[in-house]
């Protein structure tokens, strides 16, 4: 039989930095659940992309276990890395930020692809091109 999974979290941590402290801790011990078995397993698994922060989507189960799965660096990080700024603006349908060309945008799908809502290669860059825009990043061809 399946275990009844009582709680669904979103965190964004620092990759390879996860300590006993705020987010994780806090966060984990509400479901009192031992971060230890979190903390040390995640820090292996992304040390390979310290310095930027990922998303970990984690599912708490009945008996006080969980599953976790890191999704790697949020789009909007990969975007603003990508073409050089600091942050999308404050008024991105009048105040544009930057340019990204399609060919960065492939790129970027290529590597969330497994994370995206779309079939096709052509519907992954709509997607992120929609996130560029949001952020008040022109989309150039």
């Amino acid at each position: 039989m399946a275990k009844k999974v009582i709680g669904n979290l979103k965190l964004r941590i620092p990759a390879g930095r996860a300590t006993a402290g705020p987010p994780v801790g806090s966060t984990l011990g509400q479901w009192g659940l031992n971060m230890m078995d979190f903390i040390n397993p995640f820090n292996d698994a992304t040390k390979a992309d310290m310095g930027k922060d990922v998303i970990v989507h984690m599912q708490v189960f009945d008996d006080r276990t969980f599953a976790w799965k890191s999704l790697g660096q949020p789009v909007d990080d990969i975007i603003r890395e990508k073409i050089g700024i600091k942050k999308g603006s404050g008024k991105p349908h009048s105040e544009k930020v930057g340019k990204i060309t399609r060919a960065q945008l492939e790129e970027i799908a290529e590597i969330k692809k497994d994370q995206l809502n779309a079939i096709t290669v052509e519907g992954r860059v709509k997607i992120i091109a929609g996130s560029a825009r949001s952020m008040g990043v022109e989309v150039v061809e």
